[in-house]
């Protein structure tokens, strides 16, 4: 007899809704993993969704005038706003459900950005809207970049990535900060729920977008997303390359559920060398050994924090 844990992928497609909600003949650049995890996130969320988009890299592929790529509500916004406008959304239809103006089917409401609209010039609506407690999902596509206006770093931009505003040079190593840990600052926001992402696990993200559309309350998802341009790196790679940042722990896949951590079954038991992930990126190819190593030592510790909270709740011992 056929084992259904162990074939469990031989039955999924048919668990997953087909129905395609943001359409193609967009503009993304060819290889993009960003429009591949927008489009598994509305497969994820279904039509009754609003959605909430900051300027950036989706929204300049995917609504030029007088066309559109997105078969649900969509409202382009400024960059900074996206999680305020999505909770005013929220708000309004539970206040027009409340005076019967509107019928009682459940509408989720999503904000989405890219790591700099969510992490620099977001972060204050962001922050706002989840410690207000909205019943709202908020999306980072995070590509390490400002990708959509000429690659210029963010603060979601790794130690040691060249980008045209930390440039790598004689004199610099190029960034030189570490990257801001935007998961556990929404952690600290004590919100009901808390994931990372890749779209290179389509099941692992599919499952955690709709945990989070289940969930009362504010859910934050952290979603890695492989920007070949902006990494210099070849089309066709996105995918193994989110896989290589899964595998060597520089992105590890994990939720936050009420303050419990787990890591997700994707997360292989030994880490690969960064060196891997780095190798077929332009964007780090300037680092010495030493420069890799320094980098190696902080994702082994980082990572080493967070198996250990994740251990914490499978022992008991909270």
């Amino acid at each position: 007899m056929m084992n259904i844990v162990e074939n469990f992928d031989l039955f999924a497609p048919r668990l997953i809704n087909k129905q395609e909600l943001i359409s193609s003949g967009h503009r993304a650049c060819s290889g993009c993993a960003e429009v591949l995890a927008v489009r598994l996130m509305c497969k994820a969320l279904g039509e009754n969704t609003v959605i909430a988009s900051a300027t950036g890299c989706m929204e300049i592929i995917s609504s030029m005038f007088p066309t559109t790529a997105w078969q649900v509500p969509w409202i382009h916004v400024a960059f900074e706003n996206a999680a305020a406008v999505a909770s005013g959304v929220e708000a309004g239809l539970k206040a027009l459900r409340k005076k019967g103006k509107i019928d009682d089917r459940y509408v989720k409401v999503v904000g989405m950005a890219g790591d700099g609209g969510t992490m620099d010039i977001g972060f204050q609506a962001l922050s706002g809207a989840m410690e207000r407690g909205h019943d709202m999902i908020y999306v980072c596509f995070d590509n390490e970049a400002y990708m959509n206006t000429g690659i210029q770093r963010s603060s979601g931009t790794p130690m040691g990535a060249s980008t045209t505003t930390a440039p790598a040079g004689k004199v610099s190593i190029g960034q030189k900060t570490w990257k801001k840990n935007m998961p556990e600052i929404m952690v600290a926001h004590g919100i009901p729920y808390v994931a990372t992402a890749c779209p290179s696990y389509p099941l692992d993200f599919i499952r955690k977008v709709e945990k989070a559309k289940s969930i009362q309350g504010p859910s934050y998802i952290h979603c890695f997303s492989m920007c070949p341009t902006g990494w210099r790196s070849p089309s066709h790679t996105a995918v193994s390359m989110g896989r290589l940042a899964v595998e060597t722990g520089v992105f590890p896949l994990y939720e936050v559920e009420n303050g419990h951590y787990r890591l997700s079954p994707d997360m292989p038991k030994k880490l690969k060398p960064v060196k891997s992930y780095f190798k077929p990126q332009g964007r780090f190819r300037h680092l010495t050994p030493d420069q890799i190593e320094m980098i190696q030592e902080k994702v082994t510790v980082e990572f080493g924090k967070l198996v250990e909270k994740a251990k914490f709740l499978k022992t008991g011992n909270e």
